[in-house]
């Protein structure tokens, strides 16, 4: 099972459900404090979005990634560790897998394994950090995250509406900080803050949450909810000016159809960046540290 796109699933499943919740009262505008406007700023970088993508494409990079299961409030099931060097394609990435490494609890004792093929990859635990850990760099995704986390670019944009916070100065740059949620307030969806480069106009941090909870039917009659799910990034400007995600990480409990609940612990850092061409072959980027 493909767990982030069942994810997603129950999020269209809930919207359903939450369709015939009453309409929130429209709030009263409220006047901007700077001279641009919060949809302004994100149009901005919208369009920096979209012509990052085929800047991302010279680069090759190392993805670093841990994820780990565990019962809720309890004990630690299975984790995993593992190095990709990444090359952007024309329509996504590639990945190579490096090394790997874990442990996982059986018959009252942890087990290690390095390499592949990795064991017990067929349970319950083993099936959901595997999923979690190709899944979150989608490989039809140009920056080695999953493409649908975070409106950015202009496609993105579209459904959301934006709330101009403030702004204010983080290591040494000023940055825009930003509030965003669907625009239909009975969507779930994503919502969250960014804090945008104002000289660049490009992410510098940015993390969500479901734009609201998991319809209360749904919860009861499916037994299935996502508390606590969110997603928090930190992009990084290369020398060149071009701006990648970092670091991605993410806690949350998974409860589905009764029988699965676990807590989830996902992490991922993109380092030692590389200009390269598209046509290259896999650049081994060197000994994993």
């Amino acid at each position: 099972m493909l767990i982030l796109r069942f994810v997603g699933f129950l999020l269209v499943a809930a919207v359903s459900f939450a369709q015939s919740a009453p309409p929130e009262q429209a709030k009263e505008p409220e006047q901007a404090t700077t001279q641009l406007t919060a949809d302004e700023i994100m149009a901005r970088v919208a369009a920096n979005q979209d012509r990052s993508e085929a800047l991302r494409k010279q680069y090759v990079y190392r993805q670093h990634t841990h994820v780990l299961s565990r019962k809720p409030k309890g004990r630690l099931l299975r984790e995993e560790t593992a190095d990709y060097d990444v090359v952007p394609t024309a329509d996504g990435t590639q990945k190579e897998l490096r090394t790997i490494i874990g442990r996982y609890w059986t018959k009252g004792k942890y087990e290690t394994f390095e390499g592949e093929p990795v064991p017990e990859a067929d349970s319950l635990d083993g099936s959901l950090i595997h999923d979690f850990r190709e899944d979150l760099s989608n490989e039809k995704s140009k920056d080695g995250l999953a493409k649908d986390l975070f409106p950015l670019t202009t496609e993105g944009q579209k459904d959301y509406e934006f709330k101009l916070l403030g702004q204010e100065m983080q290591a040494g740059r000023s940055v825009y900080h930003i509030g965003f949620r669907p625009k239909d307030k009975n969507d779930i969806s994503w919502a969250g803050e960014a804090y945008i480069d104002a000289a660049e106009f490009q992410p510098v941090h940015v993390f969500t949450k479901l734009s609201r909870r998991i319809p209360f039917a749904v919860r009861t009659f499916l037994g299935t909810d996502l508390p606590g799910i969110g997603f928090n990034v930190v992009y990084k400007r290369q020398e060149d000016g071009v701006w990648f995600p970092a670091t991605f990480g993410t806690e949350f409990r998974i409860h589905v159809l009764f029988f699965i609940n676990r807590e989830m612990t996902v992490s991922l850092e993109n380092t030692g960046f590389q200009r390269t061409h598209v046509e290259s072959k896999m650049k081994v980027i060197g000994p994993v540290e």
